[in-house]
């Protein structure tokens, strides 16, 4: 399911700042290399989380899901100077190519990468939360969720990524495990009361929440 008209998706694309030369590195070979291209953030994405991120100037960021790097150096760029930005990769494939992209980056000295699983991870990780993006495991979406809520400081943000899920969250019936993830997730969002949240229509879907 095409949820955004191609024409107008080149259209923004066009009147957007053009990603740098080395987030357009990542995107050639993840489109040319990777089996699961569909997953990178790409250019009006990543240029939302670096928007927002800028906004922000976080100290602490949290990323649950590497995969090559796009979203993780779109996202540091709004770091501060003394800022840190964690991400998390389950694939060690993965998260070496992203470490090969991150050290050519001017914020390499900015970016942890930690390989294995982000249940496992989360809870070692002793910082408070000015900004998470979650885009990971579907299913453990409300798992991550939970895990980073108490360490995110008040008017702090979490960015839930995939939240229509190619679309199949708007079927009547539901079928796949990550969609059922999502479809739950979303729903859980929905009706928590201690937070702002806002549904982008970008790409396949971007929750922003923020902490009251």
């Amino acid at each position: 399911m095409d949820l955004i008209n191609p024409l107008v998706q080149h259209y923004a694309e066009k009147f957007s700042s053009a990603p740098d030369d080395l987030l357009n590195e990542i995107h050639e070979y993840t489109t040319q290399h990777h089996p699961e291209a569909i997953m990178l953030s790409g250019h009006l994405q990543g240029k939302l989380l670096e928007m927002i991120s800028c906004m922000i100037r976080p100290r602490h960021i949290l990323e649950i899901g590497t995969f090559t790097g796009y979203s993780a150096l779109c996202l540091a760029k709004g770091l501060t100077d003394e800022g840190q930005l964690h991400t998390i990769e389950i694939r060690e494939a993965d998260a070496q190519k992203a470490r090969s992209f991150f050290d050519r980056s001017a914020r390499s000295a900015q970016i942890i990468l930690h390989t294995g699983n982000a249940l496992d991870i989360i809870p070692k990780l002793q910082e408070n939360w000015d900004l998470v993006f979650i885009d990971a495991d579907k299913p453990a979406y409300i798992q991550y969720f939970n895990l980073v809520f108490p360490q995110l400081r008040k008017n702090g943000f979490i960015l839930a990524d995939n939240i229509f899920f190619h679309g199949q969250v708007l079927e009547e019936k539901v079928t796949g495990k990550s969609a059922k993830g999502i479809r739950e997730f979303n729903e859980y969002i929905r009706k928590r009361t201690d937070i702002e949240k806002l549904v982008l229509t970008v790409r396949d879907g971007l929750y922003l929440i923020r902490k009251l």
